[in-house]
C-alpha cells in the first residue's frame, strides 16, 4: 500500500501541550445536556459528551457525505448514540451501536428513541455492549464505520472513565483496524471512517492501518488554530473492493 500519506502528518504535539488541551471535565460522573440540530439530550454520568470532533461525524452523516443509505452501518464507540439515531434518520438498512461502556449503549437507545422514535424507521438497530468488534457475530459485513477514538497519546488522569473516554492511545485504533481486516469486516466497497489529532501518534495510528491492507485518505482537515489539527480519515481495503 502506498504510505506517501504517513510522511505528511504531523508529529504529536508535546506532551506538555497534549496534557494541558485535554485536562479532564469535572461533570463526568453528572448528569448533562447536549443539544444539537434542534435536539436536547439527556447525557447520563459516565457517558462521554460529544464535542466538536463527535458532531464532525454527526454532520457529515446528516448531510449525506457519510453516506449511509440503505446500508449497514456500525457506530464504534457510540458512546451518547447520535450519529447512530442520525444514521437511521438518513435510511441506514442496519446500525449497530457499539461501545465496550454499557451506560453509553442504555444511552444510545434512549437517544434512538428520542430523535427517531419507536418504528418510525425500518432501520433495524443493534446496540451491544461490546469491547471492540467482540459482540459482532462472525460473517457480519459493514459498508460504513465509523469511529472518533480516544486516542490521545498522554495519559492526562488515573480515572479509568476519563482514560476510556479520551486518552487509549495508539493501541485502540490498532485493534480497531486489525479486527476488521482479520474478520473481513467491511462489505466490498465499504469504508471506514476515522477521526484523529496530533494529539495522537497520527504516523502509528495510520501507518498502521496501512501495514494492515488499508488505503487512507484524508476526508476533512480542520486547524483549530491552537496548534491542534484535526483528521477526518476515509479508509478502505482492497479486499472489500
Amino acid at each position: 500500500m502506498d504510505r506517501s500519506l504517513i510522511a505528511t502528518l504531523p508529529p504529536p504535539l508535546p506532551a506538555e501541550q497534549i496534557i494541558d488541551l485535554n485536562r479532564p471535565r469535572v461533570d463526568l460522573a453528572t448528569h448533562r445536556r447536549y443539544a444539537w440540530n434542534g435536539w436536547v439530550l439527556d447525557v447520563p454520568p459516565g457517558v462521554f459528551l460529544p464535542g466538536a470532533t463527535s458532531r464532525m461525524i454527526h454532520q457529515r452523516i446528516l448531510d449525506d457525505v457519510i453516506d449511509v443509505r440503505g446500508r449497514h452501518y456500525a457506530a464504534m464507540g457510540c458512546g451518547l448514540g447520535v450519529e447512530a439515531a442520525v444514521a437511521a434518520l438518513r435510511g441506514a438498512r442496519t446500525v449497530h451501536a457499539l461501545d465496550v461502556h454499557p451506560a453509553s449503549v442504555a444511552a444510545t437507545e434512549a437517544v434512538h428513541r428520542t430523535i427517531v422514535g419507536e418504528g418510525a424507521t425500518e432501520t433495524v438497530l443493534t446496540a451491544k455492549v461490546s469491547d471492540m468488534f467482540s459482540a459482532v457475530p462472525d460473517g457480519t459485513r459493514f459498508d460504513v464505520i465509523t469511529f472518533n477514538p480516544p486516542a490521545v497519546s498522554q495519559r492526562v488522569s488515573a480515572d479509568p472513565d476519563i482514560v476510556r473516554n479520551v486518552c487509549e492511545g495508539a493501541p485502540i485504533t490498532d485493534l480497531f483496524f486489525t479486527q476488521i481486516a482479520e474478520r473481513g469486516l467491511l462489505a466490498p466497497g465499504g469504508e471506514a471512517h476515522l477521526i484523529a489529532s496530533n494529539t495522537a501518534d497520527l504516523r502509528t495510528i495510520i501507518g498502521r492501518a496501512v501495514d494492515l491492507g488499508f488505503d487512507a485518505e484524508i476526508a476533512h482537515l480542520h486547524d483549530w488554530e491552537d496548534g491542534v489539527l484535526t483528521y477526518l480519515f476515509r479508509l478502505t481495503r482492497e479486499d472489500a473492493a
